[in-house]
């Protein structure tokens, strides 16, 4: 079988999570999100609640009791590891954490799932059991700490369609339809 990379970028609220775990049962393919920061922590010995509150943020990071720090290249040079690390080893699809740049020398499939506001908006707030104004806020917090850490790790521009293969709203297709289109598209790339 072939080995199967897809790097899902996605904004806040836009289902590529859901996307990319429907994916992974479709494909038969592990699915690396929070399970990443896990990998990364014990490569890296620091715990799994200190590198997840550090996650996808471009702050300095503060390490335990001792005071000392992390900087934003080490920490994202830890998740690196992992995600190559994995990578390496076989198939894998990987949601968020610029995983499109760190593997831009491999042979992957980038996807950027996006949908309108007033989706995402009703989506989150739901999920959250909060009001649309919340989750608009949510959203727009979410985005710009995602966006302000792609483009402080990689030089680039987050949500660019020209670092993808592909770019989709999830709103047209649904969730599954998305996930469906993304095989399909990738079946056309040679990569299925």
């Amino acid at each position: 079988m072939k080995k199967i990379i897809i790097n899902i970028g996605r904004q806040f609220g836009s289902g590529g999570k859901n996307t990319a775990e429907i994916l992974g049962q479709k494909l038969g393919v592990a699915v690396y999100d929070t399970e990443l920061i896990t990998e990364a922590a014990k490569k890296s010995g620091f715990s799994k609640d200190f590198l997840t509150t550090s996650d996808e943020d471009t702050n300095f990071f503060k390490l335990g009791f001792n005071n000392s720090f992390i900087s934003n290249n080490s920490f994202f040079q830890i998740q690196s590891d992992a995600i190559r690390n994995i990578a390496e080893q076989g198939s894998a699809i990987f949601v968020g954490r610029a995983s499109d740049y760190i593997l831009r020398d491999m042979d992957c499939l980038d996807v950027f799932i996006t949908s309108p506001l007033e989706v995402r908006a009703k989506r989150i707030s739901e999920r959250r059991s909060i009001s649309r104004e919340a989750a608009e806020a949510l959203i727009a917090k979410k985005d710009r700490r995602r966006e302000a850490f792609y483009n402080y790790v990689t030089f680039g521009n987050w949500g660019m369609a020209s670092n993808y293969d592909l770019c989709i709203d999830s709103s047209i297709l649904g969730i599954e339809g998305t996930a469906d289109f993304i095989i399909d598209f990738a079946k056309k790339k040679g990569m299925i």
